[in-house]
């Protein structure tokens, strides 16, 4: 799996979508991905930083705000609508991490709601535009932190339990998985040449972990832009188990890629390790139905 992003395979005539664009890891796939010759819908918050990144590499802007159900709702009808349904990967990358206790506009504990349940009910909804294409594929971005706090599908916004940021977030990369190996057995079962496809990124230099240390306060805003230098490889390097996962020929589904470094934490794409908790196929049967509820969204492929 040796790769960088300038050996990517032509993407000439495919349609990506890559939430979160507009830093970090969901910028540096827009631009592979474009380079590459790839269309590319971009996704942002802030129309203005979204179309900042999107003019200079040709790539167009879909606002959406997954912390919001009524945008996801949008978006999605807008990216079916001038892909004329078809839509070749779309590659759920936003994500915050380490909040304070915050609510999406829905009600839901903010990390779970962006990282988890906004991506699910997107890609729900895209599913029609996915299908159209010959060989279309989800990448569902996760982390190593996904091994740690497990999933309480009963308490999943922290309602009766103290909230902890890194607690929720690692239960909102749990969910990630857990909802793209249920999201690929699904499609299989059902026929669907559509596949779904996980990856991390390790350590890697982004605002993500940055941004959740200046949360800690003074000292830890400091400190942020050193630990980070120091803890992570650079962005070019860990942007490509993402890359690799939505354009790598082969891949059947199912899989989870991430560096092949000691520890995976740095290094080329490699296959990745799951923890015993995102293999649970109960869990991630329950997830499955659990997100629909909370979401309103009705799943697809829905058997």
């Amino acid at each position: 799996m040796n790769r960088r992003t300038a050996d990517l395979p032509d993407q000439t005539g495919r349609t990506v979508l890559v939430t979160g664009a507009t830093s970090g890891l969901g910028r540096a796939s827009a631009e592979a991905l474009a380079a590459a010759g790839a269309r590319v819908l971009l996704t942002a918050r802030d129309p203005a930083r979204g179309r900042a990144v999107a003019g200079p590499i040709g790539a167009e802007l879909v606002e959406l705000d997954l912390a919001d159900l009524a945008s996801v709702r949008r978006a999605a009808a807008e990216v079916r609508e001038r892909t004329g349904d078809r839509l070749d990967v779309l590659m759920a990358n936003a994500g915050v991490m380490g909040t304070p206790p915050l609510a999406t506009v829905d009600g839901f504990e903010l990390q779970i709601g962006t990282n988890h349940l906004g991506h699910a009910a997107l890609t729900w909804l895209l599913m029609p535009a996915l299908r159209t294409g010959p060989a279309s594929r989800v990448v569902v971005v996760s982390s190593l932190a996904h091994r740690g706090g497990g999933l309480d599908l009963d308490d999943l916004h922290f309602r009766r339990r103290p909230y902890r940021p890194g607690t929720a977030y690692s239960q909102s990369k749990l969910a990630n998985l857990l909802f793209a190996a249920e999201l690929d057995r699904r499609l299989k079962a059902a026929g669907d040449p559509v596949i779904a496809v996980a990856a991390h990124p390790g350590m890697t230099d982004t605002e993500l972990l940055a941004n959740s240390l200046r949360r800690r306060g003074r000292v830890w805003g400091w400190l942020a832009t050193p630990v980070n230098a120091l803890a992570t490889q650079p962005l070019a390097q860990g942007v490509l188990p993402q890359l690799y996962a939505a354009t790598a020929p082969g891949l059947t589904g199912g899989e989870y890629i991430g560096p092949g470094g000691l520890g995976e934490m740095r290094g080329r794409p490699a296959p990745a390790r799951r923890s015993a908790a995102a293999q649970d196929r109960g869990s991630a049967r329950r997830l499955w139905a659990v997100t629909a509820a909370e979401t309103g969204v009705t799943p697809d492929p829905g058997a």
